[in-house]
């Protein structure tokens, strides 16, 4: 069930934008993240801060290349085990040149760190148009094991404030878009905090925006819930470029969690 061209705004001043309807995995999210500013693509780094949101990815891609004539597949379980814990099996746990890859090493010959470049144009050009990071490098979307869901993200001051616009090309609206959502609005506090300014806006323009046929129970139940106030968060140090972020969610009140199957 999808709709296509919708947009969501949030003031920042309103609070940390993250689900109360049903309990939104913070520390996954924030583990996914820092793995994007590392410039990462391997699974290991997420299986070693127990963030699994991307093994059924991985999963495929290894199915795809095994050597069906020579190796019997491994099952899943083992395949994990291999990537987190045999450095001879790392390169199976690559995804390709996806997020992480295009905002610290965009191209294949001279690199360009996007991120790295994004922050020192919003320190010695604030007022600039330009200030925008994109994944979607249509040279190496055959290589990645997906093409980027959410392509790309620009940010603007005003007035003291810094906003954050990210465009999606499409978005699981159950189980995705709550991660998109609050992985931005992270960025936005991280991108304030390093500039020494405050968060503005958090726009996200999605392409298809899609609900699974068999998530539409748990997004009834879900709609009939009673919103909490929303959180607020606190950094306490990071560096962005390390890919290094000590925070805290304060008082976070959520309903309980839905489960929902992750359709690939």
């Amino acid at each position: 069930l999808s709709r296509f061209g919708m947009t969501i705004r949030h003031d920042m001043s309103d609070g940390f934008p993250i689900l109360t309807t049903k309990k939104v995995a913070f520390k996954t999210m924030v583990t996914e993240l820092k793995w994007f500013l590392l410039g990462d693509t391997c699974i290991k780094y997420l299986l070693d801060n127990n963030c699994n949101i991307w093994n059924g990815d991985a999963y495929k891609q290894y199915l795809k290349v095994v050597d069906y004539t020579v190796d019997i597949p491994l099952s899943k379980k083992s395949f994990l085990d291999k990537v987190q814990n045999d450095p001879m099996f790392f390169h199976y746990g690559l995804l390709g040149p996806i997020y992480g890859k295009q905002w610290r090493q965009w191209g294949n010959k001279a690199y360009i760190d996007q991120l790295k470049d994004l922050i020192l144009n919003l320190k010695d050009d604030p007022n600039s148009r330009r200030h925008l990071v994109s994944a979607w490098n249509v040279e190496d979307l055959g290589k990645m094991t997906l093409p980027p869901c959410h392509y790309s993200f620009q940010c603007d001051i005003d007035e003291g404030h810094i906003n954050l616009l990210w465009n999606q090309r499409s978005a699981d609206a159950f189980l995705g878009l709550p991660f998109n959502i609050a992985s931005y609005a992270l960025l936005t506090h991280m991108l304030a905090k390093e500039l020494d300014l405050k968060p503005g806006k958090l726009i996200g323009n999605i392409g298809n925006l899609h609900l699974y046929v068999n998530h539409v129970e748990q997004a009834k139940e879900q709609i009939k819930r009673k919103p909490f106030a929303l959180p607020e968060i606190k950094i306490n140090s990071q560096n962005i470029l390390k890919g290094e972020i000590d925070v805290e969610l304060l008082n976070y009140e959520s309903h309980q969690t839905l489960q929902a199957k992750l359709n690939t």
